[in-house]
């Protein structure tokens, strides 16, 4: 390769980069097949795996010291985070709000590792969230997804309204809009039993979106539930 004052030739460096440039190609192309080939038949061990019921019980478990005060800050030590920078097993998938008051890990009382968090305002169910779920089940093992929504829920409210809203917040209102017609009316609070059907709608999207999440359903390896925070008491319901 020829060099003047120490810089490589034109010709030569064209000559140089196409031929880096097809062993690059050609790297790239096998390296996503055999990616691609992985993901598909990935077959997750977690070695803390616990049932869907199990799951449920650990979280209402957590809930309940974190009402009473009684937290015990699980899994958040040193030792732990470098336990976990290795390799991450949550024994939960939660499907939740953006509010600044529904942090999961702190209202279930869990620490670094435990929870695979998905949070979106209106815990609105889109294709990016359930790709991130799918990803939680299927290889990091996952057998339990709860979506959480919460009380006085601004998302919801705002869907109720029906009002032309500013950049791309309408987008979110509008994967509320169609809970709204299956409202039931349990309480004295329209807000409050469009949250709940809220909750309601999006799981059932979550299930009825993911052919993956399907067939994980059906083979019993996954449960996936509905579950309300109050956000002047601290507790968690679940939503049948």
């Amino acid at each position: 390769m020829s060099r003047i004052n120490g810089f490589v030739g034109r010709r030569d460096f064209l000559k140089f980069a196409s031929v880096v440039g097809v062993a690059a190609t050609t790297f790239s192309n096998r390296f996503w097949s055999t990616q691609q080939i992985a993901v598909a038949d990935i077959h997750p061990v977690n070695p803390n795996s616990i049932s869907p019921n199990e799951a449920i019980k650990r979280l209402l478990d957590g809930n309940q010291r974190f009402i009473h005060q009684k937290r015990q800050y699980p899994d958040q030590s040193l030792e732990h985070l470098r336990l976990v920078a290795k390799a991450q097993y949550p024994f939960a998938a939660i499907l939740g709000c953006a509010d600044s008051r529904v942090a999961a890990e702190i209202v279930f009382d869990q620490g670094l590792g435990d929870l695979f968090v998905v949070r979106v305002a209106g815990n609105v169910v889109s294709d990016t969230v359930i790709g991130s779920l799918e990803y939680s089940t299927t290889v990091l093992g996952s057998q339990l997804i709860m979506v959480l929504g919460h009380t006085r829920c601004g998302a919801v409210a705002e869907a109720i309204k029906n009002e032309p809203l500013p950049g791309r917040i309408g987008l979110i209102i509008e994967g509320i809009k169609p809970a709204l017609a299956k409202i039931k009316f349990t309480t004295s609070d329209l807000t409050e039993d469009a949250v709940i059907a809220n909750i309601q709608y999006q799981t059932e999207k979550l299930q009825e979106s993911s052919t993956i999440l399907a067939g994980l359903l059906r083979e019993g390896k996954l449960k996936i539930i509905g579950a309300c925070y109050d956000i002047d008491t601290g507790k968690v319901n679940i939503i049948t």
